[in-house]
């Protein structure tokens, strides 16, 4: 069984990931994908892995023996998986959105070099499309407002949603750092610091309602969100 997490980028998907983590019953891996695009490589589940290809035979050979768990950010596209109808009809896909405005402030206060692809919920509802088309179970969508709101209820519709079983216990760990972060570790600083999934905020000075170029990028993204979030995992909170 392989379970992917794929996220729009600054959608709390650290933090799903690290208590998807916690749990210890999940052979997780944390952005491969995205790795082995930005970095040339990724740590997989047998060892280093250089391609896209490579990294779908090794999670594939993984989970003939171990549950699969990976979470994955959209800021880059994927063509790899959208080419492969057998990894998209096998792995069970679920995606996690956030409000396009907030995922663009939140990018934004980070690498201001920014592009609109960057915000990620066009190539998001790429992926949901391919994975409606080829595979078995309807996609799972957690919308990022309601893992802040109700991490606890939300976590547990995403297990009974996926068919693992809930434990609360995971919503809660260590604060540190991860060795799965060292490439990336200047945008998991909150997560790093955190105890658990909570619901804090960040306020960022530039944000859609005073640069222009947050805007636009929202609001090229905002049909996709919008689309998928029609389609978001009911909570019972």
């Amino acid at each position: 069984m392989i379970i992917a997490l794929w996220s729009a980028p600054r959608s709390r998907s650290t933090a799903f990931f690290r208590a998807m983590a916690e749990r210890g019953d999940l052979l997780a891996l944390h952005e491969p994908f995205c790795n082995v695009t930005d970095h040339g490589e990724t740590d997989g589940p047998a060892g280093p892995v250089r391609s896209h290809p490579e990294l779908i035979a090794a999670l594939r050979a993984a989970s003939a023996g171990a549950r699969v768990f990976f979470k994955d950010t959209t800021d880059n596209r994927y063509p790899a998986v959208l080419a492969d109808r057998r990894f998209l009809a096998e792995v069970r896909h679920t995606f996690l959105i956030r409000d396009p405005a907030e995922v663009a402030a939140s990018f934004y206060a980070i690498d201001p070099g920014m592009c609109r692809a960057d915000v990620g919920l066009e190539h998001l509802a790429e992926l949901y499309d391919a994975a409606v088309a080829h595979a078995g179970a309807a996609p799972v969508v957690v919308d990022a407002a309601d893992l802040a709101a109700h991490p606890a209820a939300t976590m547990a519709a995403y297990c009974a949603a996926t068919g693992l079983p809930f434990r609360p216990e995971a919503l809660h760990w260590q604060a540190g750092d991860r060795s799965e972060w060292r490439r990336t570790a200047e945008w998991h600083t909150d997560v790093a610091a955190s105890t658990g999934l909570s619901g804090t905020t960040s306020r960022y000075p530039h944000t859609v309602h005073n640069t222009p170029l947050l805007a636009g990028f929202a609001a090229h993204h905002r049909p996709y969100y919008e689309r998928l979030r029609a389609h978001r995992l009911a909570i019972g909170a």
